[in-house]
C-alpha cells in the first residue's frame, strides 16, 4: 500500500470513529510502530471559518492501512499559525 492510500484509510477510518470531518494529512513517518499518519480534523465549524476549531490527530495504521490507534494531540483555530514541535 502505498503513503497516499494510507492516508486515505486513515481518514477514512478516524471519520467513522470520531465522527470528524477531515480537513488535510499534515504528516507522515514510519517508525517501529508503524505507519503514524498526522491530520486535522474539524471539530467544530464557525463563521467566519478563519474561526473553526481543528484538532490535529496522530493516527497510527499497519502496513494494510488499519487503525491500531489514534490520539488528539492539540485543538486550535483554522487561521492560527501551525508550529511544529520537534520530535525527540
Amino acid at each position: 500500500m502505498n503513503i497516499k492510500e494510507l492516508a486515505e484509510r486513515a481518514k477514512s477510518q478516524l471519520a467513522e470513529v470520531t465522527g470528524l470531518k477531515p480537513v488535510t494529512v499534515t504528516g507522515t513517518f514510519k517508525d517501529e510502530q508503524g505507519w503514524h499518519i498526522e491530520l486535522d480534523m474539524l471539530e467544530m465549524s464557525r463563521i467566519p471559518p478563519a474561526t473553526d476549531v481543528l484538532g490535529d490527530y496522530d493516527v497510527l495504521v499497519d502496513e494494510d492501512g488499519n487503525m491500531m490507534k489514534f490520539e488528539r494531540t492539540r485543538t486550535r483555530l483554522r487561521g492560527e499559525p501551525m508550529e511544529k514541535e520537534e520530535r525527540e
